[in-house]
């Protein structure tokens, strides 16, 4: 009786939320693109309603362009902008930011590095000031450089406690192999340690360019205001020609790879899935509403209602497809007892086939669908949340009408197009299939 209690407030909550932002356009957004003489592409927002800027600038510096002896070097570079600059030292930059009472950072990705900003209206010349510094003149001190390395090599030997951390760090490896995919954003103690200043002057002074960075403004400023602080504040940011670093190739051959770790653990962590969809794929849409449908909608879920719900195999179990530039995963995770691994693997593919072979009800593609469009607008809902939203569509080249047209791709799905991309982007035979777990106990087979 509980459990249908529940259930049924939280389905009440999520209608009563689809139907006021269907009923509003609030999620609408008036997107100013320009691209700069030095290649920049900015975008500004409008939101008059706080006395707030945000901003959000996208760099084609991830760990896509740094060398694989050195996993890392993107990362790195982009964490010490903010420890010190030609003319500000690591504490002058906290102090003054902190001061008026914003925020400044900076981190590396996959596909590109971020660099954000959080200022009040007035003191925005403070803050185009310091974003500034830390982009154009960083200093890359050789003391905060050690330090850096010595805490991301004593937090990557803490995660190695975690099995979550350990097996979809060995999914990604055995899924994506030597791409840059494949390995973790903050690099490795053996790929760290090498890494010299030299290297990320190097690597700044290489892919830091305004030709290919996105800059989103959003907040209590117009354009011109922004274009007259990127005249002041950027002015020598100039372009340059940028060496691509060759990829190599993404296999498309699938196949099935086990993996497993030993740990004494009572539960095994379990991670099956494979390579996946590349954001910009026409496909994604259709994509999005079957995960949803097996495991990306929780209790809603095939995933969820099967294993958890009647099999009482699992506490959580999901699906998602993390999909970047160049291509990406699928991927399905759950923790469960040691001595049940087989049956839930068993389980899920079992549900991999049938969302391939069966056609979806008309219930669960309206609820996907409902749930989808309904909750878009809580991806924009802030201004910092609309800047980074803004630069990953630049980036991904979804089309400065993306967010008009996003309920217009998602309801458009039909019940055929959901079983053409399960056949297409799920595999129930060629995966990857990492168990970490008391392996004596869980005694994972090769074939369920």
């Amino acid at each position: 009786m509980i459990k249908i209690i529940i259930r049924i407030v939280v389905c009440s909550i999520i209608t009563q939320f689809v139907l006021l932002t269907v009923q509003s356009p609030s999620f609408a957004l008036d997107v100013r693109r320009t691209v700069l003489e030095n290649g920049l592409t900015l975008l500004t927002v409008e939101r008059h309603n706080l006395p707030v800027v945000k901003v959000a600038v996208g760099l084609n510096a991830g760990s896509l362009m740094e060398p694989e002896e050195k996993a890392g070097l993107a990362n790195i570079t982009a964490s010490l902008l903010t420890e010190g600059t030609q003319t500000r030292t690591s504490r002058e930059i906290s102090e003054s930011i902190e001061f008026v009472g914003g925020s400044i950072g900076a981190g590396g990705g996959d596909d590109y590095s971020t660099v954000s900003l959080s200022i009040l209206k007035k003191d925005i010349e403070l803050g185009f000031d310091l974003l500034s510094d830390i982009m154009l003149r960083p200093s890359f001190p050789e003391d905060e450089l050690n330090k850096k390395k010595e805490r991301i090599i004593a937090g990557l030997k803490a995660q190695e406690e975690d099995p979550g951390f350990v097996a979809s760090k060995e999914f990604k490896k055995a899924v994506f192999g030597t791409h840059p995919y494949g390995r973790l954003v903050s690099g490795t103690e053996e790929t760290l340690e090498p890494i010299s200043r030299a290297d990320i002057i190097n690597f700044h002074s290489s892919y830091y360019v305004p030709n290919g960075a996105i800059m989103a403004v959003v907040g209590d400023i117009s354009p011109a205001e922004v274009t007259s602080l990127l005249q002041r504040y950027f002015s020598d940011w100039h372009p340059r020609d940028v060496e691509k670093n060759g990829l190599p190739p993404l296999s498309e051959e699938r196949q099935r790879r086990i993996v497993t770790v030993d740990k004494d653990l009572t539960q095994a962590t379990i991670k099956l899935g494979h390579q996946g969809v590349s954001r910009n794929s026409p496909d994604y849409y259709a994509v999005s509403v079957m995960n949803y449908i097996l495991g990306g909608g929780g209790f809603a879920s095939r995933l969820m209602l099967n294993i958890r719900e009647e099999k009482g195999l699992v506490y959580d179990i999901h699906s998602f497809f993390a999909a970047d530039k160049y291509g990406g995963s699928f991927q399905v995770g759950l923790q469960t007892k040691n001595e049940s691994a087989n049956v839930s693997i068993k389980e899920v593919l079992e549900e991999i086939k049938k969302i391939k072979s069966e056609p979806v009800s008309d219930a669960e593609l309206s609820d996907a669908q409902s749930f989808l469009t309904g909750s878009f607008p809580m991806r924009i809902e802030t201004s910092s949340r609309i800047a980074g939203f803004l630069v990953a569509v630049e980036y991904y080249d979804l089309g400065v009408d993306y967010i008009d047209n996003y309920p217009m791709y998602i309801n458009s799905i039909s019940k055929e197009d959901i079983m053409r991309v399960a056949k297409k982007y799920l595999d129930d035979s060629e995966f990857t299939l990492v168990v970490v777990a008391d392996q004596e106990k869980a005694a994972v087979r090769e074939k369920w």
